[in-house]
């Protein structure tokens, strides 16, 4: 298959491509550099099923070839880019978001939306499944990200009701590994990058709201079994294991240098105090599930960035 993919030089759109590429798919890839980085991506230069262009997909992408999947990717996902950058967050999440669907409805081609577990904002529902519409502030600091991806599926679904294209929705949980920037400000390479450093691990709060983390591998695997799939409407995709933040500072703290101290900070607006996805319609549907333990990504995860700070 021919597959078009934005924000292909990000965290998950690089291993996405490794993936597809493994499998034997050709892979056309897009993305304008705002937070991917050419190096995600360096080791598929020459590579004869890859190629790579420098593209802000706010604008219409021509190409003569058709495709047989279009997997739209292009997003600002860690606070600290979309709290810097919010109105190209939310045109990640409209415009871009219709020049990808028209591509696909150009071509007939399968469409994927990598849309976020953000969409249920501060739930009230715990764990979360899909059929729950979500408790979202639609003004405040956090809803450039939030709105613009649930403008972004009801778009999706738009499309695939009124031209029949042939869409799909995944709800992503939090999810790390190898080549998430340094300067991310998401929690796993936040504390991995202080903890490598020497420096205290800066948790907000009282550190007992909760996350699930997923690794990227196995993230990239739902995604590919769900772009080939013709469930519709929303699915989750994360890791179901809940833990505290606290629990997880703790975590990385013993890893990499146990003597380190963790420090609180207040606790930022709107910030989800919960988040766990329920996958059992990822299990049914796609039979899907994560398979690497937290113990086994970490170490690859935390690997990965001790290169990356001792080259710095």
């Amino acid at each position: 298959m021919r597959f078009l993919i934005s924000g292909a030089a990000g965290f998950i759109g690089s291993h996405l491509c490794d993936r597809l590429l493994a499998d034997g798919h050709e892979v056309v890839a897009l993305d304008n550099f705002i937070t991917g980085s050419k190096d995600n991506v360096a080791h598929l230069e020459g590579h004869s099923r890859f190629q790579l262009y420098a593209h802000d997909v706010t604008q219409p992408f021509f190409n003569h070839t058709a495709f047989d999947a279009v997997l739209h990717l292009a997003s600002l996902a860690s606070p600290k880019h979309y709290f810097a950058h919010p109105i190209e967050t939310l045109e990640s999440g409209s415009t871009a978001t219709r020049n990808m669907l028209e591509v696909a409805r150009r071509d007939n081609a399968r469409f994927l939306i990598t849309s976020t577990s953000e969409a249920y904002g501060d739930p009230e529902v715990h764990p979360q499944v899909e059929t729950y519409w979500g408790n979202v502030n639609p003004v405040g600091p956090r809803s450039c990200y939030d709105e613009s991806k649930r403008y972004a599926e009801a778009l999706t679904m738009a499309y695939h009701r009124m031209h029949g294209v042939k869409t799909t929705i995944a709800r992503i949980f939090n999810t790390y590994g190898p080549r998430m920037a340094l300067d991310d400000g998401r929690v796993v390479p936040a504390f991995i990058d202080q903890a490598l450093r020497g420096e205290p691990l800066t948790v907000y709060g009282d550190g007992s709201q909760t996350r699930s983390f997923c690794y990227v591998r196995d993230l990239v695997d739902g995604l590919v079994r769900l772009a080939l799939s013709d469930e519709r409407y929303p699915v989750n995709l994360g890791n179901p294991a809940e833990m505290t933040i606290l629990q997880f500072a703790e975590y990385i703290r013993d890893a990499v240098n146990p003597s380190l101290p963790i420090v609180f900070h207040p606790l930022p607006q709107d910030d989800p105090k919960r988040r766990r996805p329920d996958i059992t319609k990822a299990r049914t549907i796609l039979g899907w599930e994560p398979a690497v333990g937290l113990g086994e990504g970490l170490e690859e995860t935390i690997g990965y960035f001790r290169q990356r700070v001792d080259r710095l």
